[in-house]
């Protein structure tokens, strides 16, 4: 299934052409794609370092250094799956948090209505609700949750749907299996232990940083497939899991997480898994000048891609 129109735009000059996902090219009609690329300029709930709404951009633009071919899986996403950049979500009213989230799951709903798979660029992490309300309405899935925090506090500053909130109303609103959710490279103190307690009294599977040192990427891996079986599963990827040595542009960074290569070979690790979708949030340009936060997000970004479309090629026979 290559998508021959990927070949003109990704093996022409990095520094040329529109800047989109990977160099993919930027088709508006879901009926088009297998996975669409989309961007999320949002961060109206970020309550500490804002930014995260110039995350897609940032991206879109060091993605231009990625290739197609994986070095170690040896999975060419272009080969298997019709992939496009779809462009942004848009935020007639972006001061507006709950509308904004609405207008994310209207956006998102014309992809499942096609069977398309997502993959998203941050934004801050409260997007992840209003696109799982879209992708998960059929049934509760899975996830596989990358992060320094669990994200399940009922509210913060007096709002239930922030950036640190989300996954507590996915349970709620049963778009969540908690006993199929993993949380990976938790950490950093908190003034309330309210999230933690929330993730495991749900069933989720808590991994804070410390057992992860302790287990090694291999045996974390191998907590996840038994954790999510086969049941559709989500990948939610927060750059503030990454130690903020290697991902220093981002709203709430917490000393002592994962490096990159350790982040790429749990993602690597996914395949096989019934993959649905997923994304990539909390890069914030503006608190890192070098450009590297959002290049490694590009890169986490095609990591994702790889073991999605190898997914997606499975449920569709496609597969080489």
């Amino acid at each position: 299934m290559a998508n021959e129109p990927n070949a003109t735009s990704r093996f022409a000059p990095r520094y040329s052409e529109i800047p989109t996902f990977m160099r993919t090219p930027l088709i508006r009609d879901p009926s088009k794609l297998d996975i669409a690329l989309v961007g999320v300029p949002f961060d109206a709930g970020a309550e500490n370092r804002p930014g995260q709404r110039h995350g897609p951009r940032e991206i879109r633009n060091m993605s231009s250094l990625t290739r197609s071919i994986h070095h170690v899986t040896k999975i060419n996403p272009y080969e298997l799956c019709r992939i496009g950049d779809m462009g942004d979500v848009a935020f007639p009213c972006a001061f507006d948090l709950e509308k904004s989230h609405a207008d994310i799951t209207r956006f998102y709903a014309t992809l499942r209505e096609a069977d398309v798979a997502p993959l998203s660029a941050g934004g801050d992490h409260s997007i992840s609700l209003p696109i799982l309300r879209a992708i998960a309405g059929r049934q509760p899935v899975g996830m596989v949750h990358i992060d320094a925090h669990t994200d399940t506090c009922d509210e913060e500053l007096g709002s239930r749907f922030t950036h640190g909130t989300p996954f507590r109303r996915a349970v709620e609103e049963g778009l969540l299996d908690p006993k199929r959710v993993v949380q990976i490279g938790i950490r950093g103190a908190q003034n309330s232990e309210e999230g933690w307690v929330f993730s495991l009294d749900s069933g989720m599977r808590v991994i804070f940083i410390e057992e992860f040192s302790r287990l090694g990427v291999e045996a974390v891996i191998a907590e996840v497939r038994r954790s999510v079986g086969d049941c559709p599963t989500y990948v939610s990827f927060d750059i503030d899991s990454l130690d903020p040595a290697f991902a220093p542009g981002t709203g709430t960074p917490e000393v002592g997480g994962l490096t990159t290569i350790e982040a790429q070979g749990l993602l690597r690790g996914l395949r096989g898994l019934n993959l649905i979708g997923g994304d990539v949030v909390e890069v914030s340009p503006p608190f890192d000048s070098t450009g590297n936060t959002a290049l490694v997000g590009a890169t986490m970004m095609y990591e994702i891609l790889c073991v999605v479309a190898d997914a997606v090629s499975q449920r569709k026979g496609t597969s080489k």
